[in-house]
């Protein structure tokens, strides 16, 4: 090599994928076949290489074909005096930040459709608290919880199904607590006869 002839840079296609990277493909080729824009033996195809890709320029190639998802605007709720919900059929976002407030907030996943692998909630419970309510079958990832004075209880389960997000969650249960957990037996009861 001469004098003035620089080392060949690495390409970030060769660059290594990790699990997460994979699964969120599989997710994206899962939708596809879902919306119609895949057959049964093109997704089979795709999912199969998909598992086994090593690197960006293994992974590419298997979306490249669909249309790019569209991006959610993060989400900030604030409690204020009167309290806030989130409620019903809405578009889930990857960051979400809750502050109590006075009034409490309530965050419903039940009846969302989610395709994102991870959702990262930065919640803080104030003085009203803060209550998330979450699908069977979504897990929750919730050590980075302080409780603060309130309190913070983790009521999930960690049966985790497979296409469903990982609820990442950080933040103080402040004076009024924090709590995540599944739907009670009146709210699944609900959400059978359409209400809610």
């Amino acid at each position: 090599m001469g004098e003035n002839q620089q080392p060949t840079p690495f390409h970030p296609d060769q660059v290594r994928v990790s699990h997460d990277e994979r699964e969120a493909v599989v997710e994206r080729l899962n939708t596809a076949a879902a919306e119609g824009r895949l057959d049964f033996i093109e997704l089979e195809a795709r999912l199969d290489r998909a598992l086994n890709a090593k690197t960006y320029a293994d992974l590419a190639p298997l979306t490249a074909d669909l249309p790019p998802e569209i991006a959610v605007e993060p989400l900030v709720l604030k409690g204020g005096m009167n309290g806030a919900a989130r409620t019903g059929r809405w578009q889930v976002p990857a960051q979400i930040t809750v502050y109590g407030g006075m009034g409490s907030v309530k965050l419903d996943f039940t009846q969302t459709q989610c395709r994102l692998p991870e959702i990262a909630i930065e919640v803080h419970g104030q003085t009203g608290g803060v209550t998330i309510i979450i699908p069977d079958g979504w897990v929750a990832e919730t050590s980075e919880m302080n409780p603060g004075l309130g309190g913070f209880r983790d009521k999930t389960t960690s049966e985790r199904l497979s296409g469903t997000p990982r609820i990442r969650l950080v933040g103080s249960g402040g004076s009024g607590g924090v709590v995540i957990r599944h739907p009670n037996s009146w709210e699944r009861r609900m959400q059978r006869r359409g209400g809610v």
